[in-house]
């Protein structure tokens, strides 16, 4: 029953993008050119509707229990409605996300999903008490919006979301977390059909409807998959997620250091800079994936290393992400503070 799941999301996805595609004409989910856009003509969006849709065929053949399903899938249609109304209308940032704390906090309240507290790696434990509600409902908007923060080269998002799907399952597996385990495999083929019709050159945007989507999903089930655990497995979702959260927090930076408001749109994320490099469409697309991809195993490496060995891993992966940041100016071409000590020496 779960490969065939797997395979009727598969072919869901690749069967209803194409309808999806001209549904998004038809209502005018439609992406326009402009200074911030890398594509030259109006293209439809709304493709995110075709994962969902090929999401719950899976989930309506599998019928996966777990006490927190029925609010996820309610928090997933408000996003989602959220998504479609946004790619039609263009709603404003308060409005979208509105949405998303209202899908965050029914999971929260109705599926239990909390952090609620971390075994500390030197003994002793962190209880988080009453921040546990609005910590955990910060990770959730938070990587909902990284997600739709790198949604800005054909097959980018849905690309990264299926890396980090594929890592999440990974872990899931060896922790022995099934429900996890089938969710994020039949996610990650959702993406995967997509692709046929997103990569380079796309035929169709997932959109805000996507992108929000797979940020919501992704961040809830890698609270299923690691909380109230140990401080190693809470740092887990945060390596495996590098791209997105690494994206988002330096463009904040960015704009902080530029003395723009943090969360003003500009044409200076990660894709934009290789881009600006010299580096082609694909070319930038598959360097974002392979990072990514670094990120997902030195997540799986993490989880079974010894304590030592983890920090250091993490001490190596920060180090040399500050050191491609600052050659790269994701967080402005002044902001080089280790290449210049670097070079005082």
């Amino acid at each position: 029953m779960f490969y065939l799941s797997l395979a009727a999301a598969f072919i869901a996805s690749i069967i209803l993008t194409p309808l999806v595609k001209k549904l998004a004409f038809r209502v005018g989910a439609v992406d326009k050119p402009n200074y911030r856009k890398v594509h030259a003509k109006i293209m439809p969006r709304l493709g995110g509707l075709a994962i969902f849709l090929a999401f719950l065929v899976a989930v309506l053949i599998l019928r996966p229990t777990n006490e927190a399903m029925v609010p996820i899938l309610i928090g997933a249609f408000i996003v989602i409605i959220t998504g479609v109304v946004d790619d039609m209308l263009e709603l404003s940032a308060k409005a979208k996300f509105l949405g998303q704390t209202v899908a965050a906090a029914i999971v929260i309240f109705f599926g239990g999903i909390q952090i609620d507290f971390i075994n500390l790696p030197f003994g002793g434990v962190l209880d988080f008490g009453y921040l546990s509600i609005p910590l955990t409902l910060i990770w959730i908007v938070g990587i909902t919006n990284a997600i739709n923060l790198i949604d800005g080269l054909d097959g980018l998002a849905a690309g990264v979301s299926t890396i980090a799907l594929v890592t999440l399952a990974a872990m899931a597996f060896i922790m022995g977390n099934t429900f996890v385990l089938v969710m994020a495999l039949v996610l990650a083929v959702s993406c995967i059909g997509f692709l046929f019709y997103n990569f380079n050159p796309a035929k169709i945007f997932m959109g805000d409807t996507g992108a929000l989507f797979l940020g919501f999903m992704i961040s809830v089930l890698a609270l299923l998959g690691f909380k109230n655990v140990t401080f190693v497995s809470l740092v887990i979702p945060i390596v495996m997620l590098g791209v997105p959260i690494s994206d988002t927090f330096f463009a904040i930076v960015r704009r902080l250091l530029n003395k723009q408001p943090p969360f003003q749109p500009d044409k200076s994320h990660l894709h934009h800079r290789l881009l600006n490099i010299g580096f082609t469409h694909r070319q930038t697309v598959v360097i974002i994936y392979g990072i990514a991809a670094m990120f997902g195993l030195a997540a799986v490496i993490f989880s079974m290393a010894k304590l030592w060995g983890a920090i250091l891993l993490i001490v190596i992966l920060l180090v040399a992400l500050e050191i491609f940041v600052e050659v790269i100016g994701l967080a402005g071409n002044r902001y080089k503070p280790l290449l210049k000590l670097v070079k005082k020496k």
